[in-house]
């Protein structure tokens, strides 16, 4: 599999894991029945599997401690965020903090595509100020660096 291939993947197994965790949230399924059904979808052939087979148990057993960090990144109570900020907010803080061989930059730049195509109609200006907040702190050195690269 080729850089880009493997990139267009793993973006596919996010959308995928957007789906599932949103699923979660509005039907209460257990991860493991979300495992299930998302390896009979079709899509599921064509998405980076080891990223989703590792990124979906981990983010439902981490859930309340992703949620947590979340909370004290956001502008608003955890309750007033949609399910699919949500969703895209649990993703790139586990990447963030769980994922180093994912650069910050990759991280935001996908979750605001997430929300740009699941999400309300600015929801994707959101989601790019509390993963910046998140990148700074999960990430500070990372961003450091980079940010001494631009100067």
């Amino acid at each position: 599999m080729t850089h880009t291939e493997s990139t267009g993947a793993r973006t596919r197994a996010r959308e995928l894991l957007v789906q599932a965790l949103y699923q979660k949230q509005i039907a209460g399924h257990a991860c493991d029945e979300l495992l299930e059904q998302f390896h009979e979808q079709t899509a599921y052939d064509r998405v980076d599997k080891d990223f989703f087979d590792e990124a979906l148990p981990f983010i439902c057993r981490s859930q309340a401690e992703l949620e947590q960090k979340i909370d004290a990144l956001i502008d608003r109570p955890l309750a007033q965020l949609d399910p699919v900020e949500l969703s895209v907010l649990l993703i790139g803080v586990y990447e963030l903090e769980s994922r180093v061989d994912v650069p910050y930059r990759v991280v935001i730049n996908e979750g605001v595509n997430l929300a740009k195509r699941f999400g309300a109609l600015d929801g994707h200006k959101y989601i790019n100020a509390c993963l910046d907040v998140a990148a700074q702190t999960l990430r500070s050195e990372e961003v450091k660096t980079q940010q001494r690269g631009r100067v």
